[in-house]
């Protein structure tokens, strides 16, 4: 078996001097969080790991992925693809096609058995034994099982291939699937969104090229660097919603001031994603900031929710421009409830009591 270059031996024969190679494992470790303490441990996994050989399959999917993935900035999807990696196989990206790329497909699956991440965008539809769905004349679900049984770890790229999206909305007429309810034996790390940030893609590969495992997931099989926290938590329109600044409809005078977004629709409160801290287009904005709610199209069953823009619940709270008189108007209904709750029982207690003596 011919041995794959390391990360660091591609870059040099490309002529990147060891100072630039130092800088981009330091850079790498900031974009990843972990901080300037791990980047000689990213620069040691370079050096010495090989290139790890990646397939990517694609199902049924509108590709929005892999536009996501090509326009990642740190690290550069150049630097992923034709260094970190070794992308033996992608009928969106590579040059080959029909039965010469299939067997590329088949010859990568055997000489890497058992060493290949599988990254899948899309999913499979089950109806009709698979039919819906077509790669290389047989049904996508076949091709599936068939390159899942010797991958070392799998990789569900988006929403489609996490929760099943659009293609799973009701009535669901292809039965299309997520790719856990099909390969059941293999780790699997959900990277959901529609599409999934494109440094968030990048950040999940470069880990497991870095530290050869996978990241730490959630219960639901996130990578927790990315999946930890609501984008609500850190939006820049959270103050707002902690006073009680809401956009009430569409240009009107809060939506003009920058006002919390939740009572148009904003699902950001029960959305987990990075949107808020990572952004988009390197880093430029995220839809909130652009002044439209989130969607929450990370989150499992988003597209059967009703529309965008009903609000979540409603939510009883004062926010901080409440002054002292409505809120103390709150909290002494409050007390006046508890007390006459508090007589009530206390008055069936004693009728009780003097039922049993007599």
């Amino acid at each position: 078996m011919s041995q794959l270059e390391t990360f660091y031996e591609v870059m040099r024969r490309q002529g990147i001097t060891r100072r630039s190679f130092l800088k981009y494992c330091s850079l790498t470790a900031a974009a990843l969080g972990l901080g300037p303490a791990f980047a000689p441990r990213i620069a040691n996994a370079m050096e010495t790991k090989e290139r790890t050989p990646v397939l990517w399959l694609h199902g049924l999917e509108c590709t929005c992925c892999s536009e996501s993935f090509i326009r990642s900035a740190h690290p550069l999807v150049k630097d992923v693809v034709l260094s970190m990696i070794s992308l033996d196989y992608d009928d969106t990206l590579m040059a080959s096609a029909g039965h010469q790329a299939e067997a590329i497909l088949e010859e990568t699956m055997q000489k890497y058995k058992g060493k290949y991440i599988l990254a899948v965008e899309g999913n499979p539809p089950l109806n009709e034994d698979g039919m819906f769905c077509i790669v290389g004349g047989k049904p996508f679900l076949d091709q599936l099982k068939h390159a899942a049984k010797d991958a070392a770890a799998i990789i569900a790229w988006g929403s489609c291939a996490s929760w099943g999206c659009v293609q799973a909305a009701r009535p669901n007429p292809t039965q299309a699937v997520p790719i856990h309810k099909v390969i059941k034996d293999k780790p699997i790390i959900k990277v959901p969104g529609c599409p999934p940030i494109a440094e968030v893609m990048t950040g999940v590969i470069t880990y497991m090229l870095t530290f050869g495992k996978v990241p730490e997931l959630d219960r639901q099989g996130r990578p927790k660097m990315f999946y930890s926290q609501r984008i609500h938590d850190k939006c820049y329109r959270r103050p707002h919603f902690d006073a009680g600044q809401f956009v009430e409809q569409w240009d009107d005078e809060g939506a003009r001031k920058g006002y919390c977004l939740y009572k148009v629709g904003c699902k950001g409160p029960t959305t987990y994603n990075a949107c808020s801290t990572v952004r988009w287009n390197e880093g430029t904005s995220f839809p909130i900031q652009a002044g439209h709610g989130c969607i929450g199209c990370s989150e499992d069953g988003f597209w059967d929710k009703g529309s965008f823009y009903d609000r979540l619940t409603d939510i009883n709270q004062f926010g901080i421009e409440s002054n002292a008189d409505e809120v103390g108007t709150a909290v002494a209904g409050g007390v006046g409830a508890a007390i006459a709750a508090h007589a009530a029982v206390s008055a069936v207690k004693r009728a009780q009591h003097k039922g049993e003596q007599e």
